[in-house]
C-alpha cells in the first residue's frame, strides 16, 4: 500500500497531509526514517512522531443527532444571514468537532437531523447504496385517497423527477378537522421530495417532522439539542455499512 493511503488511513489527515509528514521525516517504517516512495506493508511498524499508526488505531468517526428547530437553515453560513443551525447554543458547545449534515432538512421541517464528524461516513448515510429509511409525520391540508397511496407506493413520475416508492401511512386523528396527519416513509429523500408528492395530489404540507433516519431515532431529544451517539452504535453502523459494501 502506498505510505500516504496508509497514514490517510489511519486518519492523521489527508495525503497531501501525509506526504508532507513524510517529507518533514516525522514517519518512520520499521525504525527507518521512510521515503515518500517507500510502501508499507502489512506486518510493517510504521511510527508518527515515534507513536505507532495504524488503520485499525483509526478512532471512530464521531456521529450525533440534532433536533432541528423550524426557520433553521441547514448550512454553515447564509448570504442573507438568517438563522443556521451551526447558530444553535447546542451546536457551539466546547469539544465539539467540525460538524457537516447527512442530508437536509429544509427551513420548514423540524426534527431529526444527522451530523458526522466524517465526511465519508456522513455520505455513506447518504448513499442510495445504503437506502437508510428516512421516516416522518407529515400533516397536510387535505387527503390522500387510497389510490393516490397505492400509486405513491409504487413510484412515480413529478414534473419529470423520478421518484421511488414510498410509504403513506394515514394516522387517525379523529378530530374532524381539515388537516391530515400521515406517517411517511422514504429510502431516498430528494430535494423537497414529500410536498412535491403531497402537492402533486392537492394537498399542502403544513408541518413536517423526521422522527427516523435509518437506525436513529428522535425520540424524547428536545428542539434544539444535540445529542452524540454512543461509540458502540457507531460501530455497529460501520460493520452494517461494510456488509452493504459502501466504502468510508
Amino acid at each position: 500500500m502506498r505510505l500516504n493511503v496508509y497514514l490517510q488511513k489511519a486518519g492523521i489527515g489527508s495525503r497531501r497531509e501525509a506526504e508532507r509528514m513524510v517529507a518533514e521525516g516525522r514517519v518512520k517504517i520499521n525504525g527507518e526514517v521512510a521515503l515518500p516512495t517507500m510502501p508499507a506493508e502489512e506486518g510493517d511498524v510504521v511510527t508518527l512522531d515515534g507513536k505507532v499508526v495504524a488503520p485499525s488505531t483509526k478512532p471512530l468517526p464521531r456521529l450525533f443527532v440534532l433536533n432541528k428547530p423550524l426557520d433553521v437553515l441547514v448550512t454553515h453560513r447564509d448570504h442573507k444571514n438568517r438563522r443556521t443551525i451551526f447558530d444553535l447554543a447546542s451546536m457551539t458547545a466546547p469539544g465539539l468537532p467540525r460538524l457537516m449534515s447527512v442530508g437536509r432538512l429544509d427551513v420548514n421541517s423540524e426534527g431529526l437531523l444527522l451530523l458526522s464528524s466524517d465526511g465519508p461516513l456522513a455520505q455513506a448515510l447518504m448513499s442510495p447504496e445504503t437506502a437508510l429509511s428516512r421516516v416522518y409525520r407529515v400533516r397536510v391540508r387535505g387527503r390522500l385517497t387510497p389510490e393516490n397511496i397505492t400509486v405513491l407506493a409504487d413510484g412515480i413520475v413529478v414534473d419529470g423527477v423520478n421518484y421511488r416508492g414510498a410509504e403513506f401511512v394515514e394516522e387517525y386523528d379523529g378530530s374532524g378537522r381539515s388537516n391530515t396527519w400521515y406517517r411517511v416513509a422514504l429510502t431516498e429523500g430528494k430535494n423537497r421530495e414529500i410536498r412535491k408528492l403531497m402537492e402533486h395530489f392537492g394537498c399542502v404540507v403544513n408541518r413536517l417532522i423526521r422522527v427516523q433516519y435509518g437506525p436513529f431515532y428522535l425520540g424524547k431529544l428536545q428542539s434544539g439539542a444535540l445529542e452524540e451517539v454512543k461509540p458502540e452504535k457507531v460501530a455497529e453502523l460501520l460493520a452494517y455499512l461494510a456488509e452493504r459494501v459502501v466504502a468510508i
